[in-house]
């Protein structure tokens, strides 16, 4: 264990005795960390904050500050980190309100440089947040999502689990699983095969992504007659039910689907 006398350390903090503490850390008294993380020099984590095994958190992190919203009264909440996650410098994250009580970052995550998570956000497994990406509040990503750098994500927004999302984009409406997203206003690109390729996927259940969402993006319905459609010719399987779910179950409505050059959806 490295000499932490030239942090400040509360007293209450529970710390595991193997977390290495780099010099110029600020750690308040509500904070749990766990086995094997490293905390860089001049990070702050402030209280709320529970952190988990085998963590990396890169200099000049700010780590639970209080939300950045005018409802928030001083409530308690937290700030939720799994284990293996990677935070690079200069991130900042934001504890809950008392809407959800948490924002919660979980295993295998990695925020590179510069990355802003609001408050109430939920970041799902082995997600990839790339550099200057923000979150406004009350948003969840899905599992193995991936968001280019200086992304810009509207608050309340759901992006769905094997998601890439290109650099430099502004998602303002929610984002089906297993697709790819770009231009502006952000649109339907094709499905991620790449990716789902990478983790397991086989031919046939990335033909069936791409049959139903030749349906809802391609073929010129309406997103209701796309629904209706979809129930009517596949049959159900964990693929076709999560599309319908996530698509029935959004709030915000999803993003638009491919338009040619020309502006005219395909037929």
């Amino acid at each position: 264990m490295k000499d932490r006398s030239l942090s400040y350390i509360n007293p209450a903090a529970k710390i595991a005795d193997n977390v290495e503490i780099d010099p110029f850390v600020h750690i308040q008294g509500d904070v749990v960390i766990q086995e094997g993380t490293w905390i860089g020099s001049h990070v702050t984590i402030m209280d709320g904050v529970r952190i988990g095994r085998n963590c990396k958190i890169f200099p000049g992190a700010i780590v639970g500050a209080i939300p950045q919203d005018l409802k928030f009264k001083g409530e308690i909440s937290y700030l939720e980190i799994g284990d293996n996650v990677t935070i690079r410098e200069y991130c900042t994250l934001n504890r809950g309100t008392r809407s959800n009580g948490k924002t919660i970052i979980k295993n295998n995550a990695l925020l590179m440089a510069y990355v802003h998570v609001a408050h109430d956000c939920i970041i799902g497994e082995n997600c990839i947040l790339a550099n200057n990406v923000n979150l406004a509040g009350h948003i969840e990503i899905g599992n193995y999502a991936i968001l280019g750098g200086l992304t810009a994500v509207h608050q309340f927004v759901k992006i769905g689990e094997h998601v890439m999302v290109s650099g430099g984009c502004l998602v303002r409406k929610d984002v089906p699983p297993y697709v790819k997203a770009a231009r502006e206003p952000l649109a339907f690109v094709g499905i991620n095969s790449i990716g789902l390729r990478r983790r397991g996927f086989s031919d046939e259940e990335i033909h069936e992504i791409q049959s139903l969402y030749r349906i809802l993006f391609v073929n010129g319905y309406n997103t209701t007659q796309a629904l209706e459609q979809i129930s009517v010719k596949f049959k159900a399987t964990a693929i076709r039910d999560n599309i319908l779910d996530f698509v029935q179950g959004s709030a915000r409505g999803i993003m638009k689907g491919f338009k040619n050059l020309n502006g005219h959806k395909s037929k």
